[in-house]
């Protein structure tokens, strides 16, 4: 049955808003223990454990996965010029923030081209790409990474070209999300999200009204819509919290 203004779906879809708060939750938990570490809470060495690297990678591709499939929802009934933009203008701002920020607290470790970085750069990229079927998006997710992989060049080890992820080396960062291995979850989560539109799952999707939900999923949902101010405070909340409690400790 065609899908009609008046018979289609109405409210938000629940999974991904769900998904990305859970993924915030793992963010929340490797920042506060990345501070907990720098104030002596935990041994040192915790962050870079391999166990726990691995459980960042695990959040960073969440986060990217669901940045792709939500480019594909946004735009799923044709391109919208004007919110992809004004999206994008939100993101850099952000992203420019944080490398600011950053820069002043720790300039040796500051964020140049982290996950806000890598998210707009992807976006523009996919965007270019939402033409493309599916398999196309997804094979191409699973070469970005296979090329991380495998290539690394000298070539590309000018500082000015760090951020494409092709080098032999780069600058230590807090956070460090290149082009190469990351365009790859962004361009698997746009596959994923094609391939769920043509099985016709997100017309059938659970839907929310966010006005009408309540306790523990009211606020998981609402941090599911507000990805970005809550990416954007939570670590210097967290930083302040441990740091008082180091205070009160000395």
């Amino acid at each position: 049955m065609e899908t009609t203004p008046d018979t289609a779906p109405r409210g938000r879809m629940i999974a991904p808003d769900l998904i990305r708060a859970v993924a915030l939750i793992g963010m929340a938990i490797f920042h506060l223990t990345y501070d907990l570490e720098n104030f002596g809470f935990v041994p040192r060495g915790t962050v870079f454990h391999p166990a726990f690297l691995d459980f960042a990678r695990v959040v960073a591709s969440t986060f990217i996965f669901m940045a792709g499939a939500s480019l594909v929802l946004a735009h799923r009934h044709g391109f919208r010029a004007a919110p992809f933009w004004k999206r994008i203008g939100k993101v850099v701002v952000a992203a420019a923030l944080v490398s600011a920020a950053t820069y002043v607290m720790m300039p040796e470790y500051f964020i140049y081209y982290g996950i806000l970085h890598s998210i707009a750069v992807s976006s523009l990229i996919g965007a270019a790409l939402l033409f493309l079927p599916w398999i196309m998006l997804a094979a191409l997710g699973v070469i970005a990474v296979w090329v991380h992989l495998n290539y690394a060049f000298e070539l590309f080890n000018h500082p000015w070209l760090w951020w494409l992820g092709l080098s032999t080396h780069w600058r230590p960062s807090m956070d460090f999300e290149p082009v190469f291995p990351w365009i790859g979850p962004f361009l698997i989560g746009m596959g994923a999200a094609k391939l769920l539109d043509r099985l016709g799952y997100w017309t059938r999707a659970a839907r929310y009204q966010p006005d009408q939900t309540r306790g523990v999923m009211k606020v998981a949902l609402f941090a599911g819509r507000h990805t970005l101010p809550i990416y954007l405070i939570h670590q210097p909340v967290l930083y302040g919290l441990t740091w008082a409690a180091f205070l009160l400790q000395h």
